[in-house]
């Protein structure tokens, strides 16, 4: 296939903001793709993501930063670094300096004769920019330099523009996973549902889209979860009342701990090795050695997919320990000093697969029975702590009992026939009460971090705020809620230069709905716990905008930064209509006064 094509369809990507529009385009490159040739599928949905496989794989990344891109540039068009760099300062984007550069390159020579005779393939890029991650040890970052400079030889000046922004990371094309999965579904024939569902059960949209083309709907709707390949998590809606959550639940649920740590994904495969992944799909078995031990003498079965909360304990008290704590031992190097520092237990809460049986289709009660039959529980690998509750008094005295203990709140789940696994949704099959709810404005939220203004005074050659936006899932894009300057130490603040740079963006990125505009635009990445005094209609921010009061979005007053969140993805941020409804019981909550 013509990388020609695909970097046409990149440009019409970039060029366009309309939700069904980017579907439609993205549907007509899969139709070229399974014309020309259908196993390239899964290759370029990778590339349409920005990456050469899912993030979990564990392999290598491209590697070749800012300076090693400019030297690649400069090697391909045959000009002086220093004349790259200073289109660049111009520009302020290396795939259009390399577009320009390389658009001036003599006509005549050989590398212009193998243009003319031969186009470049999109095999051929894919392959290159594998093999230039796999590239390791000594003298590799001059061998990666000079095989992209041998790449963008061989590439027209357009092609060149989106191999650059790849290998940068700066495809900036507002593709969403939802946008990519309906355009498979198109393509397949089937529904997007079913699309979904076998993405949310195998979190391999490369994978998913090559059973779609080449085995058919039919195939896509016999997936099921497999240990090694994560399943995207089951979510959980909020409340702050025990009478409306049973009220949501039938009367009746489970209610559970919920623990101030890590949530975890742990793979038991027939061959015996385990796999940790975390609530983002990140691999993180290397910095749990001790939880991989547990699972191996605990877990009784040959394969086996279970969930649970990876907590930290005082050595010597026991007590649990938080979640900062956790976080201080995945950035330790040194991961057996880190054991010994800040010991672990897990607490399992669910089962997803066991030697061959999909759990995801049972109800919670019969998963629970399987969790129990599959686990030899001990003191550091064990259930989490719950009890079944059928009244709101039941249930705020567990919750008391849950807050005495340490612990966050409760996730309160459903117990009736349909209380399934719903894999990637979130939904009122569980819900979360959280002691935050005690707080003025009920409960802290999760937004991401999509811009940033410069500090002033004693804050002056940093940030001194940042602009944070909800997730809005219909059109899966990020709208901004406030502008949060207050509750960072010093040392959090000097760092915050530093944490942004990767995610810094010439313009307002594609899926940012702002109309603020910051010093710095930054790409939806980083999320962070916020409070603040209350939720308010906003003539600016256009978090909800129209959903409460015509001509407003909803606002946190007085918003003040908790902690980051390593753990979620921008994706997992509070939606907007998650304040929404926030907004709505605030309101109540003052009725009632």
């Amino acid at each position: 296939m013509k990388f020609a094509e695909i970097a046409d369809t990149l440009e019409k990507l970039e060029r366009t903001s309309s939700r069904i529009q980017i579907v439609a385009i993205l549907t007509n490159l899969f139709k070229k793709v399974i014309e020309e040739n259908k196993d390239l599928i899964d290759k370029v949905v990778y590339f349409i993501q920005g990456k050469l496989w899912p993030d979990w794989y564990g392999y290598p990344e491209i590697g070749i930063g800012e300076k090693g891109i400019i030297k690649a540039i400069s090697l391909a068009a045959g000009v002086r670094e220093r004349e790259v760099e200073e289109l660049y300062k111009e520009l302020g984007d290396l795939g259009l300096v390399a577009e320009r550069l390389l658009a001036k390159r003599p006509s005549g020579g050989l590398m212009a004769f193998v243009q003319q005779k031969r186009d470049l393939t999109f095999e051929k890029v894919y392959d290159t920019l594998k093999r230039i991650a796999f590239m390791q040890g000594e003298g590799s970052r001059d061998l990666k330099i000079k095989t992209l400079a041998g790449l963008l030889k061989e590439a027209k000046p357009k092609e060149a523009k989106y191999i650059v922004r790849f290998v940068q990371g700066k495809l900036r094309l507002g593709v969403g996973d939802a946008s990519i999965i309906e355009a498979l579904a198109h393509v397949a024939g089937t529904t997007k549902d079913v699309v979904e569902r076998a993405y949310n059960l195998r979190a391999d949209l490369g994978a998913i889209a090559k059973i779609a083309v080449t085995e058919g709907p039919e195939a896509l709707k016999e997936v099921k979860p497999k240990p090694g390949i994560p399943v995207r998590p089951m979510l959980a809606e909020r409340l702050h009342d025990p009478y409306e959550i049973l009220k949501k639940l039938g009367g009746k649920g489970l209610a559970e701990y919920k623990y101030d740590g890590e949530r975890a994904q742990i793979h038991l495969l027939p061959d015996g090795k385990v796999i940790i992944y975390s609530r983002r799909l990140e691999n993180i078995t290397h910095s749990y050695p001790d939880v991989v031990k547990y699972t191996k003498a605990s877990l009784k079965a040959k394969e086996a997919i279970v969930e649970g909360e990876i907590v930290a304990v005082d050595p010597d008290t026991g007590e649990l320990r938080p979640f900062q704590e956790l976080m201080h031992r995945r950035r330790k190097h040194d991961v057996l000093l880190a054991m010994k520092e800040v010991p672990v237990h897990v607490k399992l809460f669910d089962i997803i697969y066991v030697d061959g049986e999909d759990m995801t289709t049972k109800p919670l009660p019969i998963r629970r029975k399987r969790l129990e039959e599959a686990v030899q529980q001990r003191e550091e690998f064990g259930l989490a702590t719950g009890k079944i509750v059928e009244s709101p008094e039941e249930l705020e005295a567990f919750f008391r009992q849950a807050i005495a203990d340490g612990c966050e709140g409760l996730v309160v789940k459903a117990v009736h026939d349909k209380s399934v696994y719903q894999a990637g949704a979130r939904g009122w099959l569980w819900i979360k009460y959280k002691r935050d709810y005690k707080s003025e404005m009920v409960e802290p939220v999760d937004l991401v971090v999509v811009g940033a203004f410069y500090g002033k005074g004693k804050r002056g050659g940093t940030f001194g705020a940042l602009l944070m936006a909800g997730y809005d899932e219909k059109r899966d894009a990020f709208a901004t809620v406030c502008k949060v300057g207050t509750g960072f130490t010093d040392e959090e603040l000097a760092k915050l230069p530093e944490l942004l740079k990767p995610y810094i963006s010439e313009g307002k990125p594609p899926r940012v709905i702002s109309n603020i505009k910051p010093d710095v635009w930054v790409r939806p990445a980083l999320v962070a716990e916020i409070i603040g005094a209350e939720i308010t209609l906003s003539p600016i921010h256009t978090c909800a905008k129209d959903a409460v009061e015509p001509g407003s979005g909803l606002a946190i007053r007085f918003p003040r930064f908790v902690r980051w969140r390593p753990d979620k993805g921008p994706e997992d941020a509070t939606m907007c209509r998650e304040i929404v409804e926030m907004y709505k019981a605030q309101l109540h909550r003052i009725e009632e006064a």
